[in-house]
């Protein structure tokens, strides 16, 4: 009998094991195996983006320019670099071009001048950086980075902003540095063509113009992986043509336009700010991941394809979970966007597929 009562506890004890499920995996992490030692994905901007109003010229301009940045960033992580510095570096490439909404290619306000907003985080320590509104300093990626590393604060703006580059040692240039002459006209078109429609007391046909909806996307961000498995996000723009009082979108709110956290995934996001802010789209798809043990790619197409788009909000991210997995998520026309994987594979696109 006692050795009949021992071997039915040992059975019990058995079955109990093999049902417990252990308290550190959760679903989403099952569906998530590890594909990438380090990876890293870029965008240049969501909005209109269609094959047939681009030249062959201007294409291959953009794909090259793509190409360059990510190779950048994939390099500093292949050769063991940080996920932080690849961000910069491949972000600073971006800001360098006059193709996109960042740095040099940044469009105007309604006052003619270039307005810049940043943001950076590191998914290790969840500490964050973040620039508003800054008119003089070259690199706006690299002034949130030095906001989150070399002050107390997450988010700096204006004049204030400018003084903290310039006790840093960041390079300081002329507001006119900004200037390009495609995006001085682009301002001029939107401005006579509201003037016109005001003009015959159509207030909301100039709000709902179409360039001036167009002129709400254009962003540049990146989101990398590196091989002691630490996620950084960072996102920069120009922000949106004819801006005005002030305006601040989503590229600098962290949770918005920028958000990474180790446990899930790193995203950074281009759209129409004003509904990435109010949806908070960055942090919601890290979120769903932890609490609702989504996987990367479900989570992304519910925030991007649902829970954006029945807002009303246009736009997208680009998304890299903690396992190297990669989302492209957009309900735009199309979205610059590359990508480079551990075995060096590069993907860059323009227009949906």
């Amino acid at each position: 009998m006692k050795n009949t009562f021992f071997l039915i506890l040992a059975f019990v004890t058995f079955i109990g094991c093999k049902q417990e499920t252990p308290t550190n995996v959760v679903k989403g992490e099952e569906k998530s195996e590890k594909i990438n030692d380090f990876a890293i994905v870029i965008h240049g901007g969501a909005g209109t983006i269609l094959k047939k109003n681009m030249s062959d010229e201007k294409e291959k301009a953009y794909q090259n320019k793509l190409t360059e940045a990510i190779k950048i960033g994939h390099s500093i992580l292949k050769n063991g670099g940080t996920s932080q510095e690849a961000v910069i570096k491949t972000i600073q490439v971006m800001e360098e071009s006059p193709l996109f909404n960042a740095g040099k290619g940044a469009v105007f306000t309604h006052e003619e001048t270039n307005e810049l907003d940043a943001s950076f985080m590191d998914g290790n320590t969840l500490n964050a950086g973040a620039v508003a509104g800054v008119t003089n300093v070259k690199s706006p990626i690299e002034l949130a980075v030095k906001v989150m590393t070399d002050s107390d604060h997450v988010m700096l703006s204006g004049k204030g902003a400018s003084i903290f580059a310039k006790e840093k040692g960041l390079e300081m240039v002329d507001p006119s540095y900004f200037y390009t002459e495609k995006r001085f006209q682009s301002l001029q078109r939107i401005k006579n063509r509201n003037k016109a429609q005001l003009d015959h007391n159509d207030k909301k046909a100039a709000f709902y113009d179409a360039d001036i909806k167009n002129a709400k996307f254009g962003t540049v961000g990146c989101v990398a992986l590196d091989k002691n498995g630490n996620i950084a996000a960072g996102t920069s723009t120009g922000g949106m043509t004819n801006k005005r009082w002030g305006r601040i979108g989503d590229a600098p709110i962290i949770g918005s336009g920028t958000y990474a956290n180790n446990k899930t995934c790193g995203v950074s996001s281009t759209g129409w700010g004003e509904y990435f802010i109010r949806s908070q789209v960055a942090y919601d798809i890290s979120a769903q991941m932890e609490y609702q043990q989504k996987s990367l790619k479900e989570a992304t197409k519910d925030v991007i394809q649902h829970k954006l788009t029945k807002l009303g909000g246009t736009g997208g991210v680009v998304a890299l979970d903690k396992s190297g997995n990669m989302s492209f998520e957009f309900n735009t026309a199309g979205m610059y966007r590359a990508s480079m994987n551990a075995k060096g594979d590069l993907v860059v696109k323009i227009y949906k597929e």
